[in-house]
This record gives C-alpha cells, sequence and structure tokens, in this order.
C-alpha cells in the first residue's frame, strides 16, 4: 500500500545554507526493497522471436467454495477500478462486512452453474484462445502463441505473460475479451499487464486492442446467434439486450462505455431489421446503493412481465462468454422474475463463446492489430557471432 511523504527536507549540498522543501511521492516498499527485474539466463542469440498474443478475461474462482469464492473476491473487489473509495475505509467494508456475506451467497449461484468440466467463462476462454492460435497457425500468420489470463483469479495475467516469454515471444498483443471499453474492465488489464511488466528487465513490444464494439465481424456474429436461435425456437414478442451495468459516475467522468453499448444495441438491431419498438436496452448485475446505467434489467424484465409479454427473448452482447452473469442471473434468476410478473417465457440467447465466426473475429483483430510485426526467424550465424564475442549461447 502506497503512502505519500508529503513534506522531505534536503539539505542543500556544496555548503549551501538553505533548506529545500520538496513533495515526494514514493511507494513504501521502494525504501526498503532492493530492486529486482526478472532476467533471461536461458537465452539464445538468434533463437526465433515469436508474437504472444495475451488473450485476457475477467475471471473466476477456483471452485463452487465459499471459501474459493472468498479469495477471488477479495481480489476482485479490492481492485481501485472495480471500487474507488479510498482504500482504508474500503478495506474496513470489505473484509468487515461483504466477504463476511457475499461470498457464501455467491457460491450457492456458482453451484447452479459449475459443471464436469469447471466453471463455465474458464472452459469457454480456453476454448476462444486455441481458436484463435489454431485459426492464426493455419493461416500461415507466423510464430505465434496465444496464452490465456484472467483479471482476478486463475490463470493469473501475470502466469499467462510468463508462459509467452519461455515460447521467445518478444512482441505482446493484449486481447481483453471486451466489446465496450471501460475503465472498470479493460483499463483493469492493462493495469494488470503493465505491473508485471514492471518487474521485468528485457521489456517486450507491445499493443493493446481497446475495444472493438463496431467491428462489423462482431456484429455479424452477434447478428446469427440471434437468427440462429429465432430459426430453432421461433422468434420471440420482444428482444432485450442487456449489457453489464457500471456506476453512473463512470459515465460522468468520460467513460465511453455507455456510449460503445448503445451504438452496439443500435448496428444489432439494425442488422437484425428490428424496428424501434421491438428491442429494448438494459443494463444489469447493479449492487450497492449507487446509481448505476439505467434501464435496469431486471426491473425492465418485470415491467415486461407485468406487461404480459408472452415470450421475452434475452441476449447479452457485451459477454464474449457465458458466465455466471448470464446463466445464473439471466436465464435462470430473472427468467423467474419475468413469469412472477406475469410473463410467459423468458429465453436466453447464448453469448458467442467458441462459435467459427466469433473465433474468426477475434483472430482478425489479432493480425490486424499486429500488422507491420515481422517474427525474426532462427539465425544460426548470429549465434556463432555472438559466441565469438564471448555470449555462452
Amino acid at each position: 500500500v502506497g503512502y505519500e511523504l508529503k513534506q522531505g527536507i534536503i539539505a542543500a549540498a556544496a555548503g549551501a545554507n538553505e533548506i529545500i522543501p520538496v513533495r515526494l511521492s514514493v511507494e513504501s516498499k521502494d525504501w526498503f526493497v532492493m530492486p529486482s527485474y526478472r532476467s533471461d539466463p536461458a537465452y539464445r542469440h538468434g533463437d526465433d522471436d515469436s508474437l504472444g498474443v495475451l488473450v485476457v478475461n475477467l475471471g473466476t474462482p477456483d471452485a463452487p467454495t465459499t471459501a474459493a469464492v472468498r479469495r477471488y473476491l477479495a481480489e476482485f473487489l479490492w481492485d481501485p477500478r472495480i471500487v474507488e473509495l479510498p482504500r482504508p475505509l474500503w478495506w474496513l467494508i470489505l473484509h468487515g462486512v461483504i466477504l463476511r456475506i457475499r461470498p457464501s451467497r455467491s457460491a450457492r449461484a456458482y453451484q447452479e452453474i459449475w459443471s464436469d468440466d469447471g466453471s463455465p467463462l474458464l472452459v469457454y476462454c480456453k476454448a476462444v484462445a486455441a481458436g484463435i492460435e489454431s485459426r492464426l497457425r493455419n493461416a500461415g500468420s507466423g510464430n505465434i502463441h496465444v496464452a490465456l489470463g484472467m483479471s482476478y483469479g486463475n490463470p493469473s495475467i501475470g502466469s499467462a505473460i510468463d508462459e509467452l516469454h519461455a515460447k521467445g515471444a518478444r512482441r505482446l498483443l493484449v486481447l481483453p475479451l471486451y466489446p465496450q471499453y471501460s475503465g472498470t474492465t479493460t483499463a483493469s488489464v492493462f493495469d494488470a499487464v503493465t505491473k508485471k511488466l514492471r518487474g521485468v528487465r528485457w521489456l517486450p513490444e507491445m499493443r493493446f486492442i481497446n475495444q472493438y464494439h463496431d467491428a462489423p465481424g462482431y456484429i455479424e456474429a452477434l447478428a446469427a446467434s440471434v437468427h440462429e436461435f429465432w430459426e430453432e425456437h421461433g422468434r420471440g414478442s420482444h428482444l432485450l439486450l442487456s449489457f453489464h451495468g457500471v456506476p453512473r459516475y463512470t459515465l460522468e467522468g468520460g467513460d465511453p462505455y455507455h456510449c460503445q453499448c448503445q451504438k452496439t444495441g443500435r448496428l444489432l438491431a439494425e442488422k437484425l431489421g428490428l424496428g424501434d419498438d421491438e428491442w429494448t436496452l438494459s443494463f444489469q448485475s447493479r449492487v450497492g446503493r449507487a446509481e448505476w446505467l439505467r434501464p435496469y434489467t431486471d426491473e425492465t424484465v418485470t415491467e415486461m412481465g407485468r406487461k404480459g409479454l408472452e415470450q421475452l427473448d434475452v441476449v447479452c452482447p457485451g459477454f464474449a462468454t457465458d458466465c455466471l452473469e448470464t446463466i445464473e442471473e439471466i436465464a435462470m434468476q430473472n427468467a423467474e422474475f419475468f413469469e412472477e410478473a406475469g410473463g410467459g417465457s423468458l429465453r436466453y440467447i447464448p453469448a458467442l463463446n467458441a462459435r467459427d465466426d466469433h473465433v474468426a473475429l477475434l483472430a482478425g483483430l489479432v493480425e490486424q492489430h499486429s500488422a507491420g510485426w515481422s517474427n525474426a526467424t532462427n539465425d544460426p550465424a548470429a549465434r556463432k557471432r555472438a559466441v565469438a564475442m564471448g555470449a555462452d549461447r
């Protein structure tokens, strides 16, 4: 935890009799810890350089148990990108109240969706990452390695960067699976990546994909998933586009998330040929007492149920893969809200997950954002020259 030394007194050098006041911002550990940077003693001159693609999503507990969920929430909710409160105050609230109550309730929700393979989010994200790597290699895109990291939980962003480093990645492309940019998600990934790289002696070149909320391939994949659902199950009475919510103060502070969600919704509705009265956009997963982006999904679903809507179809375009918030919150919890309010049935349209068109979109983003980067191939002559000058290898 950092602290700020408000006033330092430095005596003037060379016999000066003036005392100079200065303001110093420091991390407490900087005073007492010897700087240390990760080296690469196994490096071999002339070896292949590769492109490392870091695919990132939010994260998941290691197990659907109270203890595992508590560990996960402690890491997740301590991120200042998630909760913007003074750290001492928030620590007391988090450890004194929230982590004593919420883990057991959330663990029960995770138990509802946990499969034999584990957390749906992790299972789908692994398939997405593997699909991206396979598609890029089949396209002859060069020496490319893809690793999956999570902002919170396992596998961590740090471990994924280590994995890419071990495979010779001298260029790093970061792909957060967040179509719409938000300081609470995308920026948090940037924080974690740069924090990890602060401890590296030889930094890789790095590029970062901020968002893809209006990418044609993304909109087309979403539209295709909705069309396929309608072809199999018939078209519902209304389509609800539910995005993850964030506190309203983020919008007022300049975060583009709200605007990008609105644009995604408009483009998707146009692609589907929907009139203004045939679709609605809302925001889910609100917690706490602060005002969040409106309209709220649970209130919207309940109101539509009161109107006696027969079938409500719900798609969550901001979620690249299915997870607790889509399966348990929308397909289960909000379906109950809808029916209890007098509606017919709420039908959840699955996320894009590892669909071919979704993987193709993401692989295309990698190709687009890595353009101009060339991968150095194995060069025995370079190794020979280095050894001649005294290098070990």
